[in-house]
């Protein structure tokens, strides 16, 4: 398998969102919360990833940007160990000031354990 991020590991659809958001919350942290749709469909292409960080949560495009890309990359390199599902990372709490680099460890690391947790069930 190809460790590209490619158009087809993403959901796109308003419909693909709201069923990964309507079913069961696979795991919580600290800043972020990961969904799954409860029926058990299979997707042919492997998991895919959708991403909700809202403005209210973390302000600054920057800051948004940077815990995209750090939950794609974190993904991209998980996506063979996970189910064939959808999942939908969403931002639940305020993202507190701190500089990119300690945000995005901090991003990385709780990705990292959501994504185990995914990969169990």
């Amino acid at each position: 398998m190809r460790a590209t991020f490619t158009p087809a590991a993403r959901l796109h659809r308003p419909s693909e969102f709201a069923l990964a958001l309507q079913g069961k919350r696979v795991a919580r942290g600290a800043m972020l919360v990961l969904n799954t749709p409860r029926e058990a469909t299979t997707n042919e292409h492997g998991a895919r990833l959708g991403l909700i960080i809202a403005k209210r949560h973390a302000a600054q495009a920057v800051t948004r940007n940077a815990i995209k890309r750090v939950i794609r990359e974190a993904f991209r390199l998980k996506r063979q160990h996970l189910p064939p599902k959808d999942f939908v990372f969403r931002l639940h709490s305020k993202v507190a000031p701190a500089s990119l680099t300690e945000l995005k460890k901090q991003v990385r690391a709780e990705v990292d354990t959501l994504l185990e947790r995914a990969a169990r069930c």
